[in-house]
């Protein structure tokens, strides 16, 4: 009896790793054979418009900013569209020239009948400061479009908005660092980004804040030494990356046109090689300061860029 329930056993166990080794190979079958629907990854959609060639840009600092907080932003804009040699690699220019190469060349090549290639190039155009906040302290993103109004952006421009720390805007920290819009008929684009240092610094400024969920891992240093205005500059760039790149919501996004994910909304979170929820990645170090980044930009600034959807390849791309 002992011989015959050992048989009986073994015979089961066969059965089993023939019927587990059979459900390995139909999945691992399944997964060859899927394939994303086109329709449901970022893309160009037929008829939409990017902002390329040179975009001027007006700048309003609504609230009081230092001087040092405006030269890290205004650092930034100029590194965008700077020479190579204005700074190492990987560089905010590098990052910058990805936008342009994937998105905007493309599209601006196609309208233009392939004659030339025109650069994309950012041009601070004119900067406005209402430290007095005309409109009061606390804003509706209606207000915020008007106060994009006031700087008068050229056609096929854009207009920045930079609120100060102590100025809150509708939104503001629930689900919204930023965003960015447009006036179609005047064919201007806005973006509004806030400081978010002391409202809502876990969910606006990190790595270089502890976040407002989850594990609670040390926060990185910010390259500029400001961990309000080092998270602006991630947000203002996820936004310019919307902006030029789907500026009247008909051009490059993934999803409803009412809640697109974009250039960089795509990959939120996504700093640097290996990242995943709650690691910004591995990243640049500056020996002396102790501080993350992964651009160079002019004057010898460092900052922290999120990563791009890259077209060709369906993934998040970064600069390291």
């Amino acid at each position: 009896m002992a011989v015959v329930r050992s048989k009986a056993v073994l015979l089961l166990a066969a059965v089993m790793l023939a019927s587990m080794a059979q459900l390995c190979m139909g999945a691992r079958r399944r997964m060859e054979l899927y394939r994303p629907d086109p329709a449901t990854m970022l893309s160009f959609h037929e008829g939409g418009a990017v902002l390329h060639g040179d975009i001027p840009v007006s700048i309003l600092w609504y609230g009081k900013f230092s001087a040092a907080q405006k030269s890290v932003i205004v650092d930034f804009l100029l590194s965008l569209t700077a020479e190579p040699q204005a700074a190492a690699a990987p560089s905010v220019a590098q990052w910058w020239s990805t936008i342009d190469q994937q998105y905007l060349s493309p599209v601006a090549s196609a309208s233009s009948n392939g004659a030339g290639k025109e650069t994309t190039r950012l041009l601070l155009a004119s900067q406005l400061s209402d430290e007095a906040c005309s409109m009061g302290s606390s804003l509706t993103l209606a207000q915020i479009t008007a106060l994009a109004a006031t700087t008068k952006p050229q056609r096929g421009g854009i207009a920045l908005v930079f609120t100060a720390q102590d100025v809150a805007v509708e939104g503001f920290g629930m689900g919204r660092c930023s965003m960015h819009g447009s006036d179609a008929g005047a064919g201007t684009a806005y973006i509004w980004v806030g400081n978010p240092a002391m409202q809502c610094p876990g969910q606006c400024a990190w790595p270089f804040h502890q976040p407002a969920y989850g594990p609670q891992d040390p926060p990185l240093v910010a390259p500029n030494g400001d961990v309000g205005v080092d998270g602006m500059v991630m947000n203002l760039a996820s936004m310019l990356a919307g902006a030029v790149t789907n500026p009247f919501g008909d051009a490059y996004y993934q999803g409803s046109s009412d809640a697109p994910l974009e250039a960089c909304t795509a990959c939120t979170g996504k700093f640097g090689s290996g990242s995943y929820h709650g690691y910004a990645g591995d990243l640049k170090v500056d020996p002396a300061t102790g501080a993350s980044y992964n651009a160079n930009g002019t004057r010898g600034r460092k900052y922290l860029l999120p990563a791009l959807y890259d077209i060709s390849t369906s993934a998040c791309s970064t600069l390291v």
